[in-house]
């Protein structure tokens, strides 16, 4: 999760103009070793409708040669959403079943590693409904005043691992107290 370094992860409105995307090999190969062992990504609607769309075009382009965009578009997903009747994407499941039982039903699957993108609101009920294993958060050098959040309560956390990129993001690796 990307996150500013007061701690929003969108401006009020959304917005995430802030974010750093000048990102070098490092970091790039940071972000695909994290991603190969996932077979199952899960998505609230709202980012979903930005999401698979951009990853598919990104994809469809015969000039790109991109690993990444083949595991965003490959690996299978979920999207979390109340109001799609019709899913419009391939490679996609709908959830419309309760957050706690549609996750712990995907966790019981056989497989490897399930990674989430949010957005704010469904990375938030995923904190606070104890479902994360794992955050990857990505602390962008930027401070955005207000926004949104994905701690809306105490959140008691063990650092794993920290790591600092010369494009000014340090990702911190951090999992549940127990």
């Amino acid at each position: 999760m990307q996150l500013s370094i007061d701690g929003f992860v969108a401006g009020p409105n959304g917005e995430m103009d802030w974010m750093e995307w000048n990102w070098d090999d490092d970091i790039k190969t940071f972000v695909n070793q994290l991603t190969e062992p996932v077979d199952t990504i899960v998505l609230g609607k709202n980012l979903a409708m930005g999401f698979i769309p951009h990853w598919t075009a990104t994809l469809e382009n015969p000039d790109t040669n991109d690993a990444f965009a083949q595991k965003m578009v490959n690996t299978p997903k979920t999207v979390f959403t109340r109001s799609l009747e019709q899913n419009p994407w391939a490679n996609t499941r709908l959830a419309k079943g309760g957050l706690k039982e549609e996750i712990m039903a995907i966790k019981e699957q056989e497989g490897r590693d399930i990674i989430t993108y949010g957005g704010a609101s469904l990375a938030a009920a995923l904190i606070q409904e104890q479902l994360i294993d794992d955050l990857y958060l990505f602390i962008n050098p930027t401070a955005i005043g207000n926004g949104m959040r994905i701690f809306t309560d105490k959140t008691p956390l063990v650092i794993k691992q920290s790591v600092a990129f010369t494009c000014g993001i340090v990702v911190h690796h951090y999992s549940p107290k127990q």
